[in-house]
This record gives C-alpha cells, structure tokens and sequence, in this order.
C-alpha cells in the first residue's frame, strides 16, 4: 500500500460545494478551524511507501469518523447520509458535489483497524486543540478535573444462565468433535430441551421448576467440562484451543466481563469499564470531554487514577493541579494524593474547593450524552481494540458537536450585534 494522497479537484461541468452551501453555516466554520495536517500527518504514519492503490485521503478518513459520532450513525446510514448532504461533503475536504460516495461501508472498518487507538486520539486531541484556540475552553479548565467511571456495554444477547449454559454445552461439544474428542455423551437434545423449558416456566412464574430445569444445564456443563479436561490434560496444543471457552459471558465476544455498579435498574452490565475526564470548571464551550479510556480486567476505580491522569497531562500538555472523584476512587494509589479530593470529604475543604466539590456531579449528564448521542450506549465494534476506538470516538465525537453548538452561538451574537432586528435569523 502506498501513502494516501489527495488529489480532488474542480470540476469542469460539475456544481462547485461553495456555490451551493451556506460559507457560514457551523459545520463549515469547524472545517476551517481543524488542523487537517495535524491528523494527516498522524493517520498517514500508518501506510508505508510501497506498491500499492493508494488508500482514501487522510481528510475525508477522518471526517467521516468525526460526523458518524456527532450524529450517531451507523455505516450504512453514514454512506447514505454522505451522499444527500453537501455539507457532509465540504467537511470531508470535497471541492464538487459527488453524487456517488467513493468509499463503501467497510471502508472505515479496515481503517479503524489500520490505525488502533493510539492514532484515533488524534481526533479527540484536535478537538481540544479547536476549542483551546477557539477560547471554548481555556486553560485553567485543564488544571481541574472530574474523573469517573462507567461501562461501556458490548452488542451482544444478554447472557442469561439458561441461553449462556446452552450456548457453551453446543460450542463445546462441536468444538470436541471438530478436534476428535470423544466425549461420554454430548448431551444436546436434553440440554435442548431443558433451555426451554427454563423460559417456560420463568413465563409462568414456575420458578422452582425453572430452577430445577437450570440445575440440570449447569450439572450437564460442568459433566461435559470436566470430560473434556481429562482428555486433554496432557496435550498442551489442545489445552490452549479449549482454554478460552472454559469461562466466557459471550462466546463471541470472549473479552466481554460482567461488571455490577450497584444500579438498581441494572444490576449487571456486560461491557468493559471507562474512564471520563471532564473539566470541574463550566467552560464557556461546554462541558467538554478531556479523556476518555477503556478499561479492561474490571479495574478498582481507585488503581486507574495514575495512569488516566498522566495520559490526560501527555493529551493536553497542561500538569493537572486538582482531581475530584466519587467514593469509588478511596484508597487510590495515585502519586500525588494531596491533589485528589473525593466526594463527602471534610479535610482539606476549602470554600474554593467546595464549590468544585458541588460540580463533581456534572460529569453524570455528559456521560449520558456520550451513551445515548454519541454510540457508547452499545458498543458495536470487535474486540478489545474496538472497545477502546469507540470510547475515545465518542468522547471526540462528542467535543466536536460542541464545537458546533458554540459556532452557530457565536454566529447568534455576530448576527444580533450588526441587525438587532434579525437575531432569529435561521442557518441554511
């Protein structure tokens, strides 16, 4: 593969975006506010000079990236939505209305995985960069800090015991006969039958009989584990291929853990841990996200405070001076603890710090927009690497509709200072 180049150009007989869009529109100014040398320069690191079609341009990459989680789309609707909007097309770096998208669904997937987590960050410290030098957000915001936790929950079929059990009992048994192992029985017709009848009987508010049908799964996994463990005990290459079913939530998914967080609405979610940064301040901007990272192995809160805090100092460039946490984080072992003030604490307390102390909880509504706007709510992407693209993706996602919101205001107050009497004024 050779290095990306873009080689877009006025067209002859085809309608120029400029003449067609509104040059004030927010999502035109943001296009001329962001750095696309910065990001070229760091998706581009990943392709090699060598033989090869080149791949698509670095700009349009990484606007599709951005505009998929500002507007929480999916590929499909990505690509249709591309096609329709024109401003969608200028952002992406587009000089005349293309009337076929010239990347395809999966386009973006073998991107994703060409540049893995550490190059996506980009994004999200292009959009920190962007609202530093657009004054959203101004340095003092960066010094003082919110970190929480929440979980990032996979697409995956909830795992109930009986669906789990089932599942497991068909995948081990295939997966015997597949490497010629001989099991005792495999008992898949009973095993079958009982899985129904579990959901029966719980219908029906059965539930000792479903407990007893529940009973007879687990005792009929646990024969078919130990068979197999006894089978394999002394042949190593077959204990690595059987290793990883032994003890899974989704036999897809296997990087998938169950973490409870006292929800009374959810008691269990099945996912991966994230961390959120966001500033304790009220930036003029909004509540802007600093840092955003999975968090695998269900992590205590207090354990994942050192390494989140140095990678926001790294992100930002800018030594944080005060951290506030929830009662999660007591007991944390970072290396500066008289940084760090956490929920209900008396020592220490400032009237200063009170008041931060009373805004800790501004972190709550931002993550529920990340879930619910910006495609954290179910994460849809393969893997551990997908877990941590889609969290730092929706934290940048996030950041750039602010980014928006804060243009069209600016805008707002232009508009109302030079004719008073058309403050309403509408963007096309």
């Amino acid at each position: 593969m050779s290095q990306p180049r873009d080689d877009r150009q006025d067209d002859l007989f085809g309608p120029s975006l400029e003449t067609i869009i509104n040059l004030r529109h927010p999502l035109v100014r943001l296009a001329t506010e962001i750095d696309w040398g910065f990001l070229a320069g760091r998706f581009g690191s990943v392709c090699r000079l060598g033989p090869g079609q080149p791949p698509l341009p670095t700009r349009l990459v990484a606007g599709l990236l951005i505009l998929k989680h500002m507007h929480d789309l999916s590929d499909e609707a990505r690509c249709d939505r591309w096609v329709e909007n024109p401003y969608f097309q200028y952002f992406c770096g587009e000089v005349v209305f293309q009337h076929a998208a010239p990347f395809d669904r999966s386009s973006l997937t073998r991107w994703r995985q060409r540049l893995g987590e550490e190059q996506i960050a980009a994004l999200l410290q292009e959009s920190l960069s962007v609202a530093h030098r657009t004054k959203a957000i101004e340095t003092r915001d960066l010094e003082r800090v919110v970190v929480d936790t929440t979980v990032q929950e996979k697409a995956i079929a909830h795992p109930t015991d009986a669906r789990l059990i089932h599942r497991a009992i068909e995948k081990l048994v295939a997966l015997a006969k597949r490497e010629g192992i001989e099991l005792r029985q495999s008992y898949l017709r009973v095993a079958k039958r009982a899985a129904i009848m579990v959901g029966r009987y719980t219908h029906a508010h059965q539930f000792k009989r479903a407990r007893r049908e529940l009973k007879f799964l687990r005792t009929r996994l646990g024969r078919i584990i130990r068979d197999i463990r006894r089978k394999i005990e002394h042949d190593p290459a077959r204990q690595e291929c059987f290793g990883p079913l032994l003890d899974l939530y989704s036999l897809h998914a296997p990087e998938v853990e169950c973490i409870g967080k006292g929800k009374a609405r959810a008691p269990y979610e099945f996912g991966c841990k994230v961390s959120i940064v966001t500033p304790v301040t009220a930036p003029k901007g909004g509540q802007f996200v600093l840092h955003a990272k999975a968090l695998h192995g269900n992590p205590y809160d207090g354990h994942t405070l050192g390494p989140v805090i140095a990678d926001l100092e790294k992100l930002t460039g800018v030594a944080v001076h005060r951290i506030h946490g929830d009662k999660g984080y007591r007991g944390h072992t970072y290396p500066g603890r008289f940084k760090v003030w956490i929920s209900g604490q008396v020592r220490r307390v400032t009237k200063a710090i009170r008041r931060e102390m009373r805004r800790r909880a501004a972190v709550e509504p931002v993550i529920g927009h990340l879930k619910d706007d910006h495609r954290m709510r179910r994460n849809y992407l393969k893997g551990r690497d997908g877990d941590r693209i889609n969290a730092v993706l929706a934290a940048a996602g996030y950041n750039f509709s602010l980014l928006r919101r804060w243009f069209e205001e600016l805008l707002h107050v232009l508009l109302w200072i030079i004719c008073p009497g058309h403050s309403q004024t509408r963007l096309a």
